[in-house]
């Protein structure tokens, strides 16, 4: 059995997925959350053999667990003991290769990449164009390479997919020559989850990738749109960070920098005020002092001023961007909603698409509000636009990428 071994390490966190690459099954998947604080949470879950194609009526087991985990290198020391004791085996299962996430690429990494020391190097040059997640993903990287070390380490690059933006999509209209020394320009973040989506959405359909017209809504915490043509990402809504675009949990998405100077000025915030506020204290939490979609509309149902309007502010941002990039597309074949509100928040899919009509978008609200798994359909049968609720699997995109590179 050929595996590949997942990372996906974050600052405070490292998730982990064994996936058998010929038949893509899950044959295990953790994470330990909380690295480097008193007590870290740590949760190995192993998938019931589905390899026989028979029929299984076994469930996830799942084992949690809580101690002290001090830095990455511990991190991966338990993540092999919980392998050990609860399987699967890697004597059984060795990994063929890692594939590891990395948030930021800059322009240079369009495609997944074998690391190597320049790579790890590179990685860590870039930084400073991400510096909450480039340092986690290169010390789950050097993590693993002591660990793993006579097997091929990929990084597969958060941004790579929207290395196919046109220079007109991706040029931010200010001083060349300063951009171009600090590399100021729109990368687009998510692009794993986007590239996933479109692909299984054109497999769903049983439609060539290279015909469709698609918007993908990548809505969770973190929230993003890209518009795919062809199988290519033509403009997506993230820029030189994670924080332009959307109105999400935290962050504030689309905002006048004006706004800034302003509150520079009048308020004293300093850089880092204006950093931790439109990281942290933005979005949904910023209006609504909550930045679960779930709390927002429960509050939205009952009634409560601030929670209405995060959700209209919210609804009205997407709508935005979905008329922006059907004229930039020229028309819509297919709109698919993933991540945790997309996969999840009816409310947020049928709010969204009420005002496309005149693009030939028809929701079904009953396939809408049923609560099902898997990749499903939610437009009418006399849509002219496919609307779809497709499950992303980062871990999978990931896997398989790893697996086309070696």
């Amino acid at each position: 059995m050929s595996a590949i071994l997942v990372i996906n390490s974050g600052s405070s966190s490292l998730k982990y997925s064994l996936i058998d690459i010929e038949n893509e099954n899950e044959l295990a998947a953790g994470l330990i959350e909380r690295i480097g604080q008193d007590v870290s949470a740590i949760t190995h879950t192993v998938r019931p053999d589905t390899s026989t194609g028979a029929v299984v009526a076994m469930l996830d087991a799942s084992y949690e667990t809580e101690r002290p985990v001090a830095d990455h290198d511990a991190a991966f020391a338990v993540m092999l003991e919980q392998f050990e004791e609860h399987g699967p085996v890697l004597a059984e299962h060795p990994p063929a290769a890692v594939g590891h996430r990395v948030v930021h690429g800059g322009a240079r990494f369009y495609a997944p990449t074998l690391v190597t020391a320049n790579v790890e190097e590179q990685i860590e040059e870039l930084s400073v164009l991400a510096p909450l997640h480039n340092p986690a993903n290169l010390a789950g990287i050097v993590a693993a390479r002591a660990v793993f070390v006579d097997v091929p380490h990929v990084a597969v690059f958060d941004t790579a997919f929207h290395q196919t933006l046109p220079p007109a999509a991706y040029t931010y209209a200010i001083d060349a020559d300063l951009a171009a020394e600090h590399r100021v320009r729109r990368y687009g973040f998510h692009g794993t989850s986007h590239q996933f989506v479109s692909e299984s959405a054109a497999a769903f359909l049983g439609r060539d990738l290279g015909t469709l017209r698609q918007l993908v809504f990548h809505l969770g915490n973190g929230a993003s749109v890209t518009a795919i043509d062809g199988g290519r990402s033509v403009e997506t809504s993230m820029g030189l960070t994670p924080l332009e675009g959307l109105v999400m949990g935290t962050r504030s998405g689309d905002l006048d920098p004006a706004a800034l100077v302003h509150l520079s000025r009048r308020a004293g915030y300093s850089i880092d005020d204006l950093d931790v506020l439109l990281n942290s204290r933005s979005g949904l939490q910023g209006l609504a002092g909550r930045s679960d979609m779930r709390d927002i509309l429960a509050g939205r149902d009952a009634g409560d001023a601030a929670a209405t309007l995060a959700f209209d502010v919210y609804i009205h941002r997407l709508r935005a961007y979905a008329g922006s990039y059907i004229a930039q597309l020229g028309g819509v074949d297919v709109i698919s909603f993933t991540a945790g509100v997309g996969e999840n928040a009816a409310a947020v899919r049928a709010e969204a698409m009420a005002t496309l009509g005149f693009a030939g978008v028809e929701i079904d609200h009953g396939r809408n509000a049923a609560r099902q798994r898997g990749i499903r359909r939610i437009s009418t049968d006399t849509s002219t636009v496919e609307v779809l609720v497709v499950p992303t699997n980062e871990e999978l995109e990931i896997a398989r990428q790893t697996s086309r590179l070696l």
